[in-house]
């Protein structure tokens, strides 16, 4: 049974192209190269065609697996978020109180993380403690590195 995956409609839109292109070319390749082995004789001892077999069943998990993540999706929209507790889709400043470092993370779903770019999963160890926390709050988060003190200094969207 698959939960609810909470995503922006640009993320939605880009798991329905990857489904698209998926199912429209990369299946295809699949069967061709599948063909292509069976033509080289003796299926008993052909390893091209055990490798392509493996990879058209690899490739059919994947589809199955964005499909059920397409269907259990629910779209978030910034206009609705709640900017009076950290909450998915709320930017929120910190103050690391040990390194008096501030950081703004925004908190998203674990299909749009990119740390690169500030966004941290709501899963994630720190995603997590941030939850439910409002402007002035000192959270511990313990991270595989030990623990650490945010106070939230800002909350937005």
């Amino acid at each position: 049974m698959s939960s609810v995956l909470y995503i922006t409609k640009e993320t939605l839109e880009q798991m329905k192209e990857e489904l698209l292109r998926m199912r429209t070319v990369d299946r295809p390749a699949a069967a061709r190269a599948i063909a292509e082995a069976r033509e080289k004789g003796d299926l008993k001892e052909n390893a091209e065609y055990d490798a392509a077999k493996e990879a058209q069943g690899i490739l059919e998990a994947k589809i199955k697996k964005l499909e059920s993540d397409i269907a259990s999706v629910r779209i978030l929209d910034t206009e609705n978020v709640d900017t009076s507790k950290v909450s998915i889709l709320t930017k929120v400043t910190i103050l690391n109180l040990a390194t008096k470092k501030k950081i703004t993370y925004t908190i998203v779903s674990e299909k749009e993380a990119d740390l690169k770019q500030g966004k941290i999963s709501v899963t994630s160890p720190i995603g997590q403690g941030l939850l439910g926390k409002v402007v002035g709050d000192v959270t511990e988060v313990t991270v595989p590195a030990g623990v650490l003190k945010f106070q939230i200094e800002e909350i937005t969207v």
